[in-house]
């Protein structure tokens, strides 16, 4: 499956650490993220991560693309509550998944329900929606 990670400045050492503690899980699938976020984990983790521009600079953009067209099968993404100006890349990340039934994870408590189902399997329905005839490019 390919799984978006977006984490906000203030949650990207929680990111990191929770992709440390799952890293087994997310080995197995296809992972992509904003620059830095990417960065992060990768160098925490070892996990290959395909990384988009900086959040910023239009890699929430490029995230919210890929899932308008269907290209992503679940989205993790720690934002931090406590930011007084809601992100608009954030609310329509959020909005897009909605609209194409793709899981999506705000907190840490929903991303480890959601990463524990795909290792159950509980999410293999996506390949359906999602068939994997090609390999994941960003």
């Amino acid at each position: 499956m390919n799984i978006a990670l977006i984490a906000h400045d203030n949650k990207k050492e929680l990111m990191a650490q929770f992709c440390t503690a799952y890293c087994g899980i997310l080995a197995q699938h296809t992972l992509c993220a904003t620059a830095t976020t990417g960065q992060i984990i990768s160098d925490a983790t070892g996990l290959t991560i395909h990384r988009f521009l900086s959040f910023s600079h239009g890699g929430g953009q490029q995230i919210a693309a890929r899932i308008a067209y269907n290209e992503i099968d679940l989205v993790l993404c720690f934002d931090d509550p406590r930011n007084k100006a809601p992100n608009e890349d954030i609310a329509n990340i959020y909005r897009l998944c909605d609209q194409n039934n793709i899981p999506y994870a705000s907190n840490l408590a929903s991303a480890e329900m959601l990463v524990l189902g795909l290792a159950r399997g509980d999410l293999d329905w996506r390949n359906i929606v999602n068939p994997k005839t090609k390999p994941f490019t960003a």
